[in-house]
């Protein structure tokens, strides 16, 4: 009898044993599988998706050609992705951000939304895309204080797609620090050859 029952105790035991193994296989693997979807999820977002998941607040860009280079990628988005209305005019807030005070201040936000919208427009139009672009390296970053204001200038390379075709577009940007010490675009424009 007692024999029997040491039986029962060690099948108990072992039953049990395979009950919590097979519980913990599960959550492991529960938790895996959680993880995996979201790796998909993140990895499935457009390129204009990613451009607007970041927080300008706690995340803005810490050098002047890190603000150039961000304002390139929205860049990028505006003109090679197939975006929903929405997405051009989150994408424009997004871009304001990155502009001094004084740049915002020459044209309200739905002339300024009109006035993308419509060069969105030709630009695909003309079926154009925007392949690279390259910043200036951090060495060549021009720095100078100026009428109490810190101030760098740099250039950036486009590469322009049109008809199979590869152009390049050389744009300087002027960038202003602000009051929390970020540096804003100030202005832009296109550098002529003869220059």
């Amino acid at each position: 009898m007692k024999k029997s029952h040491n039986i029962k105790g060690i099948l108990l035991a072992v039953v049990m044993l395979f009950l919590i193994v097979g519980y913990y296989y599960y959550l492991s693997n529960r938790n895996v599988s959680q993880a995996e979807d979201a790796d998909r999820e993140l990895q499935t977002l457009t390129a204009t998706q990613e451009v607007l998941t970041r927080d300008l607040e706690t995340n803005y860009p810490p050098t002047p050609r890190e603000v150039v280079k961000y304002f390139s990628q929205i860049t990028q988005c505006f003109y090679n992705e197939d975006n929903t209305e929405e997405e051009v005019e989150q994408l424009g807030n997004k871009i304001r951000e990155l502009y001094d005070e004084e740049l915002v201040a020459n044209q309200d936000e739905e002339r300024y939304l009109s006035a993308l919208k419509k060069d969105i427009e030709e630009f695909k139009e003309k079926k154009r895309t925007i392949v690279s672009y390259a910043p200036s390296s951090s060495v060549d970053v021009e720095t100078f204080t100026q009428d109490g204001y810190d101030w760098a200038r740099l250039y950036c390379l486009y590469g322009i797609k049109q008809d199979g075709l590869l152009y390049n577009s050389n744009i300087v940007f002027v960038l202003r620090k602000d009051e929390n010490s970020h540096y804003k675009i100030y202005g832009w424009k296109l550098v002529q050859k003869d220059n």
